[in-house]
C-alpha cells in the first residue's frame, strides 16, 4: 500500500513538468509563423505593437480584477 502511494505521488509530481512543456510548445508553435513573417520591417513593427497592446490589455484586465476599488 505504501509503495503504491509513493508511485502515485511521484506520478502526480510529474504533471507540472508536462504542463510547462505543453505551454512552451504552444508558444513556440504560435510564434514560429509570426517570426517568419517579421522579415518585412512594417510587419515587424505591427507585430511588436500587437504584442505590446496585448500585454497592456492583459495587465489592465488583471489589475481590474485584483484591485477593483482603485478604479472608482
Amino acid at each position: 500500500m505504501v509503495r503504491k502511494m509513493g508511485e502515485f505521488f511521484s506520478n502526480v509530481a510529474r504533471y507540472p513538468k508536462y504542463l510547462i512543456t505543453i505551454i512552451l510548445g504552444v508558444f513556440a508553435a504560435s510564434l514560429e509563423p509570426l517570426l517568419r513573417r517579421s522579415k518585412n520591417p512594417i510587419t515587424a513593427i505591427s507585430l511588436i505593437g500587437a504584442l505590446i497592446s496585448g500585454l497592456l490589455t492583459l495587465f489592465f484586465i488583471v489589475r481590474g480584477m485584483v484591485l477593483p476599488s482603485t478604479l472608482i
